[in-house]
């Protein structure tokens, strides 16, 4: 059990029989009355987002969610199969279940399979991926003072923007959860 006051963002709680993600949480104190914990929650089956406000010292049951290191294989159609690395346990997913992942994995990239008792809830991604620039405006000398960017197509076809001095070729990190440059890789 955990309770309001515990909450984080991050945190996974079951609530009515509904799987819910902390998003985001605010400990508010109101004036002479009792503090809140104003949250807002992601339903894990559904994706609706709702804001809730709770008292502190409400509990919840923690859901255990299972992360499960898998191997991105291959795409097939609309969904998408990986592999469990330690049973080699192929698994296919739908897109709304490999959800924002794709546009980051290659094949044989491995990230994580999230699972809730027997039910695979999504993919987990690593936070930094380092991909290849397939195309992008060639840059200039003396390019490097300057904060402006460019956009660049990475080899998974994704578009992200990059400094000017990035060249066609060159290697990236991206960072998946803002996809944003990090820097160059090596």
């Amino acid at each position: 059990m955990i309770n309001a006051g515990e909450l984080r963002a991050g945190t996974t709680v079951e609530r009515n029989g509904q799987l819910l993600e902390v998003l985001s949480f605010e400990h508010i104190k109101l004036g002479r009355g009792t503090a809140v914990v104003r949250t807002r929650l992601r339903n894990i089956n559904t994706g609706a987002v709702t804001e809730e406000t709770f008292r502190p010292e409400e509990r919840f049951p923690r859901a255990r969610i299972e992360k499960v290191e898998v191997q991105y294989l291959y795409r097939d159609g609309d969904s998408h199969v990986v592999m469990d690395t330690s049973t080699f346990e192929q698994t296919s997913l739908s897109a709304e279940q490999f959800a924002e992942a794709a546009k980051w994995l290659r094949e044989s990239d491995h990230l994580n399979l999230l699972r809730y008792e027997d039910q695979v809830l999504g993919v987990e991604v690593p936070i930094s991926v380092a991909l290849q620039v397939t195309q992008t405006d060639p840059g200039f000398k003396g390019d490097t003072a300057t904060g402006t960017f460019k956009p660049a197509t990475l080899e998974t076809g994704v578009v992200v923007d990059v400094p000017l001095f990035v060249a066609t070729g060159d290697r990236i990190k991206v960072d998946t959860r803002t996809g944003k440059y990090s820097e160059r890789a090596q």
